[in-house]
């Protein structure tokens, strides 16, 4: 399989950047978006070309560290689909590909295709934990939660914190980030003494860090691996309502 390869090529933060084309030959349909790229940096080395600076870490759609867009959607086409686990079968001879970082002003480009999104970090710095005191591992069976909540916390604590959700936003807003990481909490008893405080504190950092606003659109639901509902954004915005009614600082 051969194919063309227009990548967001930037040596620094403070570089203007430009778009750069590479052709790539040999390309077997098994190999996944990350192996391709691997190829193509392999041939630039040889060349004595700077190879091409992309994020990858377990290459297994856990970490979320692959992070790149693909003919404008980030991670892709597939749907509930990182980009370590895009395969090339899913492109065809000859096809041209458009490879770019994130694009948020909250995500600013390090080089090439890495961004920098430690501005997530921060978030969940700002509450994204709970802190009781819970002494030593309790009895599963001890403090009961019912099936029903158990799944739904499961289902936002999925969200792996790739940021495809900001990159899809026409506003780069991180609503359905945040608003997965409050929700994991809110439907169990062991986040609820700091339910109040954890929103307000996550969503001021949200501001804070430059991220846009949510209008509703679901691009974002649309882009994230995990499958990830805007059901999320809404029980935020209930609980930031609420909380930012009734609990003093």
């Amino acid at each position: 399989m051969k194919l063309k390869l227009h990548i967001w090529r930037q040596k620094h933060a403070q570089d203007k950047g430009k778009m750069v084309t590479y052709e790539v030959d040999g390309i077997v349909e098994d190999m996944s978006f990350l192996e391709m790229l691997d190829v193509l940096n392999e041939r630039l080395i040889v060349n004595g070309e700077e190879p091409v600076a992309f994020d990858h870490d377990c290459r297994e759609g856990i970490c979320g560290a692959c992070s790149l867009t693909i003919n404008g959607i980030p991670h892709g086409f597939e749907k509930e689909t990182t980009i370590c686990q895009l395969h090339m079968r899913h492109f065809k001879d000859g096809d041209t590909i458009y490879i770019e970082p994130w694009r948020a002003r909250a995500f600013p480009v390090i080089k090439d295709l890495v961004t920098d999104r430690a501005a997530f970090d921060r978030i969940m710095q700002a509450g994204g934990f709970v802190s009781a005191h819970t002494g030593g591992v309790p009895d599963a069976n001890a403090t009961p939660i019912s099936k029903v909540d158990a799944d739904k916390a499961m289902d936002y604590a999925a969200c792996i914190g790739c940021g495809a959700c900001v990159a899809a936003c026409k506003n780069a807003s991180a609503m359905l980030f945040v608003a997965a990481k409050v929700s994991q909490y809110a439907y169990l008893p062991q986040g609820q003494p700091e339910r109040k405080r954890r929103v307000l504190n996550m969503v001021a950092q949200m501001d804070a860090e430059g991220f846009g606003g949510c209008t509703n659109q679901y691009e974002c639901e649309a882009v994230c691996p995990k499958g990830i509902t805007v059901a999320a954004i809404a029980l935020m915005n209930r609980d930031f309502l609420k909380a930012s009614l009734t609990e003093v600082s």
